[in-house]
C-alpha cells in the first residue's frame, strides 16, 4: 500500500510506451497494480491490485486485497488516499479485475468508486463469477468512463488457478506438506511431532485461520489424532475456525480429537478427490487446505486438483519412514508434474525459524486461452517490446463469465 507517488518512479519501458486506448500513466499504473496484487494471499478470493492516478498521471494511492473479509483493493486504495487527505474527484482508478457489484463481507466496490468521485476506471478482465460481476455496468450507469482489457493476459495469469476453480465450481485447493530434507513426514515408528519449527507451525495456523476447511484422511485421524484447529501463539483457539473434514471410508472414532465440541466436522466417505470437492463446494467451502496423509496428498496431486502447494522443509534427515507422497502414476520424466515458484502470499521461498517455506503453483500445461484477448503485435520499428500490462489489450475482457454460487469469492 502506498500513497502519492510520481509516475516517474514507475519509469522505464512501461511508462515510455503508448498503448492504443490507454495513456502511458495508465500502463504504468496497471504494472503497479499487478505488482501490488501479489502481496495478497491466494485462496477463496482472487489477487487484486488497484492504483489511483490524478489527471496529470501522478500516482495517488495503491491498494490490494489482503484476503477474505478485508477491504477489497479498490476500497483499500480509496481509504489510503482519504487517509492522506487527497481528493479523488476526477481521478482514474486502474484495477486488475472488474470492480465487484455485490455485498459480501464488504460492500460493493463499484459503489465505493462512485461515491469517491472517481471519474474513470480502467480494469484488466471481467470478474468471472456472476454474483460479483456487473460492476462495469453499474459504473457506466453512474456516468463513470469505463475501459477494459489493459494487461488482460497478465491479469489472467495472475489468478489462473482461481479462475479454473471458479469455472469448475469447486473450492480453491491449497496442499500443505511438512517434511524432512529426504521427503519424510514421519519416522519409521510413526512419530511426526514436530518435524516443523515453531515458526512454521505458527505460519500454518495463520493459514488455518483464513481457510474455509481443512482435510485429512481417515488414516491420519487414526494414527495422529489431530485437532485440526487454528490456534494462536499462546496455543489458544483462534476466533475463526475451519471446517474439519475427514475423507475415507472408515468411520471417525467417537473420542477422536477432530470431533471437537463445536460440531464443525464433516466425514466424506469417498476416496475420490473430485467427489469430495463437489460436496464441499455444495457445503459452501471455497478454500480448502489438504494436510494429509501421503495417500490423500497424492490423490489430489494425481487428479490435478491442487492450485497452490506450500511445503515446510525442515533441515532434518531420517533415511526411512513415511514418504510425503505415494505413487502419482508417473512412469517417465516426460510426464512429471511441473511446478513454478509463486511470488504471491509472502513470496516463493521464506526462512521460518530453521525451516524453508516453499510456495509453488502448477505450471500451465496447455496454452492459456487467448480467444478473448487481442495480442498486440511486436513492434517493427525497433522500439521495445511492450511490458506485461501493455501486451494483450482489447476492448473485450477475458475470461468469459461463468455461473457460480452467491457464496463464491469475488475481488
Amino acid at each position: 500500500m502506498s500513497v502519492k507517488h510520481s509516475t516517474h518512479e514507475a519509469a522505464g519501458v512501461a511508462a515510455a510506451l503508448a498503448v492504443p486506448g490507454f495513456s502511458t500513466a495508465e500502463v504504468a499504473a496497471m504494472d503497479a497494480a499487478l505488482a501490488a496484487a501479489l502481496q495478497g494471499p491466494r485462496g477463496a478470493n482472487p489477487l487484486v491490485g488497484a492504483v489511483v492516478i490524478a489527471a496529470d498521471g501522478t500516482r495517488l494511492a495503491t491498494g490490494y486485497h489482503c484476503g477474505a473479509g478485508t477491504a477489497h483493493a479498490e476500497a483499500d486504495a480509496i481509504d489510503q488516499a482519504k487517509a492522506a487527505g487527497l481528493g479523488l474527484s476526477g481521478t482514474t482508478m486502474v484495477v486488475t479485475l472488474e470492480p465487484c457489484n455485490h455485498c459480501g463481507r464488504t460492500g460493493p466496490c463499484a459503489q465505493a468508486i462512485i461515491e469517491a468521485g472517481i471519474s474513470d476506471v480502467v480494469y484488466a478482465i471481467d470478474d468471472p463469477h456472476d454474483p460479483a460481476a456487473g460492476g462495469a455496468a453499474t459504473l457506466r450507469a453512474a456516468g463513470v468512463r469505463v475501459r477494459s482489457g489493459l494487461g488482460a493476459q497478465a491479469a489472467l495469469e495472475l489468478n489462473r488457478r482461481w479462475f479454473d476453480a471458479v469455472a469448475a465450481q469447486r473450492p480453491f485447493v491449497t496442499l500443505h506438506i511438512a517434511q524432512t530434507l529426504d521427503s519424510r513426514i514421519a519416522a519409521s515408528d510413526g512419530t511426526s511431532q514436530w518435524i516443523s519449527s515453531p515458526e512454521s507451525l505458527a505460519d500454518n495456523h495463520a493459514l488455518r485461520g483464513r481457510i474455509d476447511a481443512i482435510l485429512v484422511g481417515t488414516q491420519t485421524v487414526l494414527v495422529d489424532n489431530p485437532r485440526l484447529t487454528a490456534r494462536g501463539a499462546d496455543g489458544e483457539p483462534a476466533g475463526r475456525q475451519p471446517l474439519r473434514v475427514v475423507m475415507g471410508f472408515r468411520g471417525i472414532p467417537e473420542g477422536a480429537a477432530i470431533n471437537g465440541d463445536d460440531g464443525k466436522v464433516l466425514h466424506l466417505p469417498t476416496r475420490d478427490p473430485r467427489e469430495a470437492l463437489d460436496e464441499l463446494f455444495t457445503a459452501g467451502v471455497r478454500h480448502l487446505m489438504v494436510e494429509g496423509g501421503s495417500r490423500i496428498l497424492s490423490a489430489f496431486l494425481a487428479a490435478g486438483l491442487v492450485d497452490e502447494l506450500i511445503v515446510y522443509l525442515a533441515p532434518t534427515l531420517l533415511g526411512s519412514g513415511t514418504p510425503a507422497l505415494e505413487d502419482l502414476g508417473i512412469t517417465t520424466l516426460a510426464d512429471a508434474q511441473q511446478w513454478e515458484w509463486d511470488p504471491a502470499s509472502g513470496g516463493a521461498v521464506r526462512l521460518l525459524g530453521r525451516d524453508l517455506r516453499l510456495h509453488l503453483r502448477p505450471v500451465q500445461t496447455e496454452p492459456a486461452p487467448t480467444e478473448h484477448v487481442q495480442t498486440r503485435p511486436a513492434p517493427t520499428d525497433g522500439s521495445p517490446t511492450p511490458p506485461a500490462s501493455a501486451a494483450n489489450t482489447s476492448s473485450d475482457s477475458t475470461p468469459l463469465r461463468t455461473v457460480a454460487d452467491p457464496a463464491s469469492g469475488g475481488n
